[in-house]
């Protein structure tokens, strides 16, 4: 299985972006140099596109703050991914706290029109349960990409320090991550295709919000078929290269729900760290805190393979013991995982389900929770 992405040529480049602002492509221009130019060249010329993005990014923004290298001091690493390295840092004039992700501008191109598109993205989302971006800058040989710290960090590292998460927690995660979804889709046609605990980010605050688009997709229709993703938290329809909708990541929801309930990965024989991703991965998350990058493991593509037949043929996995959880709660993750996508819900409808319900009315102190880690 490939990527379905649009191939960047090698002569120079143009930004495109719809009138709507919502629809970014990079296309050839009449200004581009010959294809025969030199790498230095097309490298000067992504270069001023960068720096011509990140402008209009600038000028635009809500909440305009004067990104420079010299006034964000770093406080300590907190990852590291295929994409570049992220920081915990303090905005000097400011004294805001934020997460400087650092991406080499000489990255493979596809990695350089994601970068392109992501910043649009990130630039566009404004919903409390999407992390926030404070801006971009160029420090030659990189870009540096500002956003918000969660200094809880993400979901997968809390239970793997803490253990199972308790079902009020999740019911409140579920419901921060429905609204997440639903924004994206409704308002900017995103559908995130990479739903996992590692993208779900918490704060002291006790705030839920999802992050890495590093696998977003921009939809023009409904529909999207390209194989983006981390292989383990996909739904079947997806893992068979069928055509897939914004249901795909009601599944991996599911998936990521059971896994916070349980303090484990519901297919015992998958790692969920597998993932078809290279250069997309972790593009602009700054989710990883303190998890160094994983060692590469000898088996990987055979243990894939073999967890994705499972996800195809076995039943899917369900919140057990039966008993041990309230049966709307069962009842929720069922219907995310029911695996004819034309019988599960979207994230929309979901939000209508009764144990969302409860866990919107639910007074649970999150802020409480998240100060005991």
């Amino acid at each position: 299985m490939t990527l379905a992405a649009p191939k960047i040529q090698p002569a120079a480049t143009n930004l495109n972006v719809d009138n709507d602002g919502s629809m970014m492509t990079v296309a050839n221009g009449p200004s581009s140099a010959p294809a025969t130019g030199s790498v230095s060249a097309r490298r000067m010329t992504y270069h001023t596109t960068l720096s011509n993005t990140l402008a209009n990014l600038d000028m635009n923004a809500e909440t305009r703050y004067d990104l420079r290298n010299e006034d964000l001091k770093d406080l300590r690493e907190l990852g590291q991914g295929n994409g570049g390295s992220v920081k915990k840092v303090e905005h000097t004039p400011t004294g805001m706290i934020m997460a400087k992700k650092i991406v080499l501008i000489d990255a493979k191109p596809s990695v350089r029109k994601q970068i392109l598109r992501e910043l649009h993205i990130m630039h566009d989302c404004h919903s409390k349960y999407i992390i926030s971006f404070y801006g971009a800058f160029l420090s030659d040989p990189n870009i540096c990409i500002c956003m918000e710290y969660m200094d809880k960090g993400s979901l997968d590292g809390i239970y793997k320090k803490i253990g199972a998460i308790d079902i009020e927690v999740v019911g409140k995660v579920a419901l921060a991550v429905l609204e997440g979804l639903t924004y994206l889709y409704d308002v900017h046609r995103i559908i995130h295709r990479d739903i996992k605990p590692s993208n779900i980010l918490c704060n002291s605050q006790g705030h839920i919000k999802i992050c890495d688009f590093g696998v977003s997709g921009e939809l023009i229709n409904s529909i999207a078929d390209t194989f983006v993703g981390t292989s383990t938290y996909m739904s079947p329809e997806r893992i068979q290269g069928a055509q897939y909708t914004v249901k795909s990541d009601v599944w991996s929801l599911g998936i990521s729900l059971i896994e916070l309930a349980l303090g484990r990965f519901p297919f015992s024989e998958s790692d969920p760290d597998d993932s078809d991703l290279s250069d997309f991965e972790g593009t602009l998350s700054p989710g990883t805190v303190g998890l160094p990058p994983a060692p590469p493991k000898k088996d990987s593509k055979k243990d894939r393979r073999k967890s994705k037949g499972h996800i195809v043929n076995e039943p899917a996995p369900r919140l057990t013991p039966e008993g041990r959880f309230p049966k709307n709660a069962e009842d929720f993750v069922d219907s995310c995982l029911l695996k004819d996508p034309d019988a599960r819900k979207t994230p929309k409808d979901l939000l209508k389900h009764s144990w969302i319900d409860l866990a919107r009315e639910s007074t649970f102190d999150l802020e409480a929770w998240a100060n005991t880690f």
